[in-house]
């Protein structure tokens, strides 16, 4: 590693400063530093560097690549002066308990998350995300929302946070790219996005329910797709008061599909 980079050699994770790695779990760093915003843990060279690029701050680098590609210079150069510690891999095993995907890990300082009106301005096909849980669903929703040309995602605040290590890892790093919000507690975001001129199709099994693939929904200028939970799907009061309820059409020995699949689906359909 060249000598210009400020890195510090570890035998060990048994030092304070490492205790963001490997004493607390994310719902911890999340309030770390509370009421301002808190930290999160990026994985792999690529996803820290579109974390980079959204501008969000490093503030230490763990790694086991003493040899670094060109991805993970960029990664190193980008730190400017905050430490990369280094060890051997069996190190960096010994944290996660299995071995990290391209050997990098960085902190990196949240950031004040925007209003749901500042994400949604000026955007015309957005995704909800209701009480997702899975943080590997989340990260594959955003992937392929990216890959289809969602503009914006809001998450509801019950949530898995996009910002878990999984979900950046799954997504390829897109939820650095995409928009995005969480909403708050006990507020109507669906009267917000009434008010901003938002169509809204909730993704659900009902009787009543229309085919993606239905022209009005096509047709409408604004849309906001909504997604709801593994097991029990979105709640009443969303699906009730949602403009349209749509499903997608399927062999009939299977009733649904992963939420993560379907995005994919729904997404696809929009933009064709």
């Amino acid at each position: 590693m060249p000598n210009s980079f400020k890195y510090i050699k570890i035998d060990n994770l048994n030092i304070p400063e490492l205790d963001i790695y490997r004493l607390y779990n994310e719902n911890q760093l999340r309030k770390i530093n509370e009421p301002k915003p808190g930290i999160f843990i990026c994985e792999s060279s690529k996803v820290i560097l579109r974390a980079i690029d959204a501008r969000y701050q490093i503030l230490s680098v763990l790694t086991a690549k003493n040899n670094p590609d060109e991805e993970t210079l960029k990664v190193y150069e980008s730190a400017g002066n905050a430490p990369i510690y280094c060890g051997d891999d069996s190190i960096l095993r010994e944290l996660a308990g299995y071995a990290l995907t391209d050997g990098v890990l960085a902190a990196m300082m949240r950031k004040e998350e925007p209003s749901v009106s500042e994400i949604i301005a000026g955007k015309s096909r957005i995704a909800v995300l209701e009480n997702i849980q899975n943080p590997t669903n989340i990260g594959a929703i955003f992937r392929s929302a990216a890959a289809m040309g969602i503009e914006a995602i809001l998450v509801t605040h019950d949530s898995t946070d996009p910002l878990y290590r999984r979900s950046e890892r799954v997504s390829m790093g897109t939820v650095f790219q995409i928009p995005w919000t969480r909403t708050k507690k006990n507020t109507d975001y669906l009267s917000t996005l009434s008010n901003q001129g938002f169509a809204t199709v909730a993704m659900a099994l009902s009787d009543d329910a229309i085919s993606i693939n239905n022209p009005k929904i096509k047709s409408e200028e604004k849309l906001a797709i909504i997604l709801g939970n593994e097991g029990y799907g979105l709640c009443e009061e969303t699906i009730k008061h949602s403009d349209y309820v749509a499903m997608i059409p399927m062999n009939p020995i299977v009733d649904s599909l992963n939420v993560a699949a379907a995005s994919a689906v729904m997404f696809w359909e929009l933009k064709k």
